[in-house]
């Protein structure tokens, strides 16, 4: 969340901010509730006073004999007392109220960050890798999942509904074998440690990552125990640290993390219905950094390149694409897209998100870090990226690598992990 303090001295600046999210936020109403709350913070803590110098006075007055007095005086405490209780209620509701619209504000975008109400004005950065010409008509993903049973869509319908499939055989194989190999990268070659946390976590890990409360709706819950399946494996990696104060030492940290995400997709009708482009279940390799406040941009660009080689192992042509204010995610400050090319969709397809979110998560999970040179703790930045998301790479793998007869050549790097298998 932004810092309440930051919000009170610049509210233009705020406002100027949504607007060029194209989003709004109740800021008025916090800086309502924040004057509310310190005015009735100030009366409460006068009448506290007034009351303890009042019960001191009761015990110098029944010392003197003056009963009646002193009476009197215990009544008016009495007031005092439910005065304050009342006033104190009225503060619960108030600072309820005020924590939770902070909640709805999101991150403050960079100075850097191209202006543009929607996705239609992302800034394509550059187009890496050259794309492969075919003396062919590629065929989409979906035929040739289907035409090869590696893909079953209609069992998928049948087992959990629309926008669920079944990958079979070589397919399966092929999905576990990348998820594999990418940690493998990340780890041996990027320094990255790999954890493997649950899949499904409290309501408070939701709260810090920022999907709750304004992204409850595409969420799946376990009403029962309160518990939320994971919509990516940022929201329990992030919250790892929640609540700590960490050493200066302990930074940079670096996780990878591979999960299967949930996430209700609403779609428009027509849009993006054919194959596996998007689905309410999928799984994802990712990546989570805790930095410095004055490293935090260098380390975005260290987390794309992570990303990037990915791509450039596998020889797929990608581009990276700048979001514009209007189309920066909640959380995000600054964020780079990495789209891989698909030749039988005739599409490019985001497998990446790469976004430095500022001390914004650190503050919703309260996570800090001590200086090393002395001073109070801070907050420590985060960052995240996909490295990369199932299962758009694996429909650029059966586009890119396609043959005329629809067999797909497995990529060289992928080959150890296939059991030396070449084609599929």
């Amino acid at each position: 969340m932004l810092d309440l303090n930051f919000i009170r001295k610049n509210p233009d600046k705020v406002k100027q901010a949504l607007n060029d999210l194209n989003t709004d936020a109740p800021v008025d109403q916090i800086l309502e509730d924040d004057a509310k709350r310190r005015a009735t913070l100030k009366e409460v803590e006068a009448l506290r006073a007034e009351r303890n110098t009042g019960s001191k006075a009761i015990g110098a007055l029944m010392r003197q004999g003056k009963k009646e007095e002193a009476e009197a005086q215990k009544q008016r405490m009495s007031q005092i007392g439910g005065q304050i209780d009342a006033l104190n209620e009225q503060l619960r509701e108030v600072e309820a109220r005020l924590n939770h619209n902070l909640l709805l504000v999101p991150n403050m975008p960079l100075p850097e960050v191209p202006l543009g109400p929607d996705d239609s004005h992302n800034v394509v950065i550059a187009e890496k890798g050259q794309k492969r010409s075919f003396d062919f008509q590629v065929k989409p993903h979906w035929e040739t999942g289907e035409e090869r049973d590696l893909i079953d869509f209609e069992r998928g319908v049948k087992l959990s509904g629309s926008r669920f499939y079944v990958l079979k055989g070589k397919a399966a194989k092929l999905q576990r074998a990348l998820i594999t190999w990418m940690l493998d990268v990340h780890t041996e070659q990027h320094g990255y440690t790999e954890v493997y946390p649950p899949f499904v976590v409290r309501e408070h890990c939701l709260i810090g990552a920022g999907n709750l409360p304004k992204f409850g709706d595409n969420l799946y819950r376990d009403i029962e125990d309160d518990l939320w399946l994971i919509p990516t494996a940022e929201v329990p990696v992030t919250n790892l640290y929640r609540e700590e104060i960490l050493d200066e030492e302990q930074l940079p940290i670096y996780h990878v993390a591979y999960t299967p995400c949930f996430r209700r997709e609403k779609m428009s009708a027509g849009r993006d219905v054919r194959g596996i482009k998007r689905g309410h279940q999928f799984d994802k390799v990712e990546m989570v950094k805790f930095v410095t406040p004055e490293t935090g941009r260098e380390e975005l660009d260290k987390l794309l390149n992570d990303a990037e080689n990915i791509c450039r192992l596998l020889n797929i042509p990608y581009r990276i694409v700048q979001m514009c204010s209007g189309d920066l995610s909640f959380v995000a400050a600054i964020k780079f897209d990495i789209d891989l090319w698909a030749p039988g969709s005739q599409d490019w397809l985001e497998v990446s998100s790469c976004a430095l979110f500022t001390d914004f998560q650190a503050r919703r999970a309260n996570i800090r870090y001590r200086p090393k040179d002395g001073g109070k703790p801070k907050h420590v930045y985060t960052l995240n990226g996909s490295g990369l998301a199932l299962p758009r790479l694996m429909i650029a793998i059966f586009e890119n690598y396609q043959q005329p007869d629809g067999s797909i050549v497995v990529p060289e790097v992928l080959r150890p992990y296939m059991g030396g298998l070449e084609v599929i």
